[in-house]
């Protein structure tokens, strides 16, 4: 998991870095390039079974949306000083508590929905909507909202895909659908890259892809809300490349929203994982009884 944090600030960096230069559209595409030449011995081994599947239609909404908001967080990482952007991307998890119920019916109680609102009250407090200050509202951090939305509904997608799909099947998805979908926004600002930029930007697909290994790594072996605050790491790691690097100094409305975030998704996630242990001993105590 610190591998990940690692590596995520690692990719944001060179994102930034490449930014005046590259499109967020054309980052994207060398990024799903990456990722697709990675998985392609998987895909010429396994074949026709590396993309089996009963329901292409949630496949390939979900890829649209994950390329749409990888698309959106590019621009606001671009955009954006390194720590506002990554505070803002971690409300991912607060979009998650009603998507839980209304696309998985899951049954969301009080506690869950308090710690959401909270999470969205230290945005509006990272934001200031309505103040003119250095971090008022602007395109890049509702990018970044937006592509939150929509990377919360890939994961949601995800959870529902799970029951009768293997991850492998539905990276192969991704990763392809990724590619294709990334091509009308590649071409439209479409540049060659210099041999030192075209390493970087491999560079960076090569991160992206060992970050989300790692990450996925890191919660199959581990408990989810031993991980979560781990994953937070990159907040720190972002702090200290945007001060040396890109002279960033966070505000103390960013500091102060950010920890309110981080507060409320870490009580989310904690409380998941109370309520997953509870059915799972109740089917437990069930099954003995039985």
């Amino acid at each position: 998991m610190l591998a990940s944090a690692l590596g995520f600030t690692a990719m944001t960096t060179l994102i930034k870095f490449l930014g005046d230069d590259y499109s967020a559209a054309l980052q994207t595409f060398y990024r799903q390039i990456a990722g697709f030449i990675i998985l392609l011995p998987i895909i010429v081994r396994r074949r026709s079974a590396a993309f089996a599947t009963t329901r292409p239609g949630i496949l390939i909404f979900r890829s649209a949306a994950g390329t749409l908001g990888m698309i959106l967080s590019f621009y606001a990482f671009q955009k954006m000083p390194l720590a506002d952007a990554n505070a803002l991307s971690f409300t991912r998890t607060l979009w998650l508590v009603p998507l839980a119920a209304l696309v998985v019916r899951e049954t969301v109680g009080p506690l869950r929905i308090g710690a959401a609102v909270v999470g969205f009250i230290g945005v509006l407090i990272m934001l200031r909507p309505g103040v003119g200050g250095q971090f008022a509202v602007g395109w890049p951090a509702i990018a970044m909202l937006a592509s939150s939305f929509l990377f919360a509904l890939t994961i949601t997608g995800m959870k529902v895909m799970t029951k009768d799909h293997s991850p492998t099947v539905l990276l192969v998805w991704s990763a392809t659908l990724g590619l294709v979908m990334a091509l009308p926004g590649a071409f439209l600002d479409w540049r060659w890259p210099e041999p030192v930029d075209l390493a970087l930007l491999g560079l960076m697909g090569v991160l992206g892809t060992i970050t989300q290994g790692c990450y996925i790594k890191g919660m199959a072996i581990g408990d989810a809300a031993a991980m979560a605050p781990i994953d937070y790491t990159r907040l720190v790691f972002t702090v200290i490349v945007g001060l040396t690097l890109f002279h960033e100094v966070p505000s103390v409305w960013t500091v102060a929203g950010a920890a309110v975030v981080v507060g409320s998704t870490l009580f989310i996630t904690w409380r998941e994982a109370q309520l997953a242990k509870a059915a799972r001993q109740a089917k437990l105590t069930e099954e003995s009884a039985g």
